[in-house]
């Protein structure tokens, strides 16, 4: 019995081809191998960041950094360092990379549709010199995720046009959002913690933990 519950899978890139067909000389040759000035000047305005990395056998995560614009520190042409603020801990994308080096970033800027997408080689670093630069509030980052920058292209706008996602008019009310104390509560599966303790959780985190 297939795990897949398609009937057809599309298996080859021949097939794949067929399908989508090639891409067009401008999308071939807008990748770039360094960041330059218009790379660089994306990244003074973006506060986001979502990275991509997987383990040595493949399974993959991909986990957001956010900050003021500019957090992420160009330090040439060809190497940035991501500060690593606190979190909850896991550090899944940080064993990934100390597992497979590989890493994919999309980095966006509010209310623009374009995104910049930057992979290359990651490590994790502990350059008290260069994390200095980082800190907020006197608080400086015990780790950052440095990146040699192999490819940088720009993604078109089309996955934030057909989502609406700059939209603000079109965003959910408060009430008919999801509650992520109440995911968190249900999977976290302790009948000891209500929806209000996660809540309250959440907001202490937030308030207290950001730096």
């Amino acid at each position: 019995m297939s795990e897949w519950p398609f009937e057809k899978i599309v298996a080859t890139e021949e097939e794949l081809r067929n399908v989508i067909g090639t891409p067009s000389k401008v999308a071939n040759q807008k990748v770039v191998s360094y960041l330059d000035h218009h790379c660089r000047s994306f990244l003074a305005l973006s506060p986001f960041v979502i990275i991509s990395t997987a383990n040595n056998s493949g399974s993959c995560d991909a986990s957001p950094r956010g900050d003021q614009p500019g957090f992420v520190h160009v330090i040439d042409d060809h190497h940035l360092v991501i500060p690593e603020r606190p979190g909850n801990r896991r550090g899944d994308s940080l064993t990934n990379i100390m597992k497979n080096p590989h890493i994919g970033l999309l980095f966006m800027i509010p209310g623009l549709g374009e995104t910049l997408r930057v992979n290359g080689k990651a490590c994790v670093t502990t350059d008290e010199r260069l994390l200095t630069e980082m800190a907020v509030n006197d608080n400086i980052p015990s780790l950052g995720i440095g990146v040699k920058v192999e490819e940088c292209f720009i993604h078109c706008a089309k996955a934030f046009i057909r989502s609406s996602l700059w939209k603000p008019d079109l965003w959910l009310n408060n009430k008919d959002r999801p509650s992520a104390a109440q995911i968190l509560k249900d999977h976290v599966k302790d009948n000891t913690l209500t929806e209000n303790d996660m809540s309250e959780l959440l907001k202490e985190s937030y308030e207290k933990r950001l730096y």
